[in-house]
């Protein structure tokens, strides 16, 4: 911190602090971005967290929404590095009998590969993927009224419906496993309102931008956003864990990008006493155990087409998945989680010494959970590729405790920050006309406890950052 004071200050350096502090650096403002640990990237980190050469991803891995995102694909982050690579096959869904559900980025693959349930496949996701560029701007945002009416009005009628109900659109165990995948990412029952859009929005991406996966890994995203951060004139302190606002440099605007929980914590001298009674209610959802591995040869996938995806969802039939998510939304553990595996370095052998490969993996846990989860996880995956356990030579695991150890805006190990369901979707953190301003003038919160929620696209962070050029400056 080299100044006495700044015209904003943004504490924590994920996607959406990092946004919000390059939105209003564009504006030629002094901005300070504040990072607790010694490097920038909150989710977005890379590191040799098993053997030296081998690097992993420690939370984020894929990232669907980051081409997605209105804010980030308009930023030159190719000039500071930033590289994606396309998996041939995006998301690949195995089941027993060595077959798989499979994303391409052509619908018309993805329907082929369903057979009975080509055109159901088709008749669900070509309205969502034709009306995306008008529906990412509205689905990534505050509630408001749409920029396209009509097209979100289309995606409402299917979003709106739990995930277990669109899947009677479907009779073949693949196209119903494929879906159950996508619609887990909810981290909710298959019976909430609103898991459809989930699976949608996953897959309309996946259609339209692809599944990519950054060159180098995660920590590529965090290190150019930086850099073009640096560039713009903004400045950056890192290993600083802020503890009060008052720690702070001077500013007219101050945002932070934490969890309801740590805005109390840091800040909760400065709000109303309906405010922080608003804040205390927020609910937080499951939590994850995460696994990395470090591999002798890449998975065997009975299922040859697995082998060639990014992105792999384990859990076996829809009905399987759906009683996994169930459990572990009551807070009971099942013996076969549903576990999303990526497999990194199958595209990018920067990630591995010659010959070896890495994999990173998590499953659901109840909110809160330390119990130890590598053989439930290690389980699923030889299920679908038998002989994996013969060729892990390292592994390193966090438990969903250990995640929010990690980084406290993973309360209980809840990687989106809080629960994602009709109800809190676009009322988080609380019901306010404007969610990203606090009840203290020129305070503001920009994590992914606003809408639109967890991913590494950024919107909550340039959404809060408006506002404050509206309100501030």
């Amino acid at each position: 911190m080299t100044k006495d004071f700044y015209d904003a200050v943004v504490v924590g350096s994920g996607p959406n602090g990092l946004a919000a502090a390059i939105r209003l650096q564009q504006h030629g403002l002094s901005v300070l971005l504040v990072e607790g640990r010694d490097t920038p990237g909150g989710g977005m980190r890379t590191a040799a967290l098993t053997h030296p050469g081998y690097m992993h991803d420690i939370c984020s891995a894929v990232h669907p929404m980051a081409l997605a995102s209105p804010f980030f694909s308009g930023l030159p982050l190719a000039d500071y590095g930033l590289r994606f690579v396309q998996p041939e096959v995006q998301a690949a869904h195995p089941l027993d009998d060595g077959t798989a559900g499979l994303l391409f980025t052509s619908i018309e693959s993805t329907a082929e590969n369903l057979g009975t349930d080509s055109k159901g496949y088709t008749n669900l996701v070509s309205s969502v993927v034709r009306d995306w560029s008008d529906l990412k701007n509205d689905l990534l945002g505050p509630l408001r009224f749409p920029s396209r009416p009509l097209s979100l009005a289309r995606f409402g009628i299917k979003g709106l419906p739990g995930a277990a109900y669109t899947a009677r659109r479907f009779r073949g165990t693949a196209a119903k496993a494929l879906w159950a995948g996508m619609a887990a990412h909810a981290m909710q029952p298959f019976t909430n309102l609103g898991t459809s859009a989930i699976a949608l929005v996953l897959l309309a991406a996946g259609h339209a931008q692809g599944w990519p996966i950054p060159l180098g890994g995660s920590q590529a995203i965090a290190s150019a956003l930086t850099a073009y951060f640096v560039a713009l004139g903004g400045e950056l302190s890192c290993g600083t864990f802020v503890k009060a606002i008052d720690e702070l440099p001077s500013s007219r605007a101050v945002l932070l990008d934490v969890s309801p929980k740590q805005l109390l914590s840091i800040a909760g001298a400065a709000l109303s006493p309906a405010y922080r009674h608003q804040l205390g209610r927020y609910r937080y959802g499951m939590g994850v155990f995460k696994i990395d591995w470090a591999l002798d040869q890449p998975i065997p996938f009975s299922s040859a087409e697995s082998r060639r995806a990014g992105t792999v969802h384990l859990g076996g039939t829809l009905a399987e998945i759906a009683l996994a998510e169930k459990e572990t939304a009551a807070g009971r553990m099942p013996a076969r989680p549903f576990v999303l595996l990526a497999q990194p370095s199958i595209f990018d052998p920067s990630r591995a010494p010659a010959g070896k490969h890495t994999a990173w993996a998590y499953c659901h846990v109840p909110q809160g959970s330390a119990a130890d989860q590598t053989t439930a996880i290690e389980n699923q995956v030889e299920r679908f590729a038998p002989g994996f356990k013969k060729i892990i030579n390292g592994r390193h695991t966090l438990n969903a405790l250990q995640m929010q150890a990690y980084n406290p805006n993973y309360v209980g190990g809840d990687i989106n920050c809080g629960v994602q369901d009709i109800f809190q979707l676009f009322t988080r953190p609380v019901p306010r006309l404007n969610p990203y301003r606090t009840s203290a003038k020129g305070l503001y919160i920009c994590s992914s406890a606003t809408p639109p929620g967890g991913g590494v696209h950024g919107m909550c962070g340039y959404h809060a950052a408006q506002t404050a050029l509206k309100d501030l400056f």
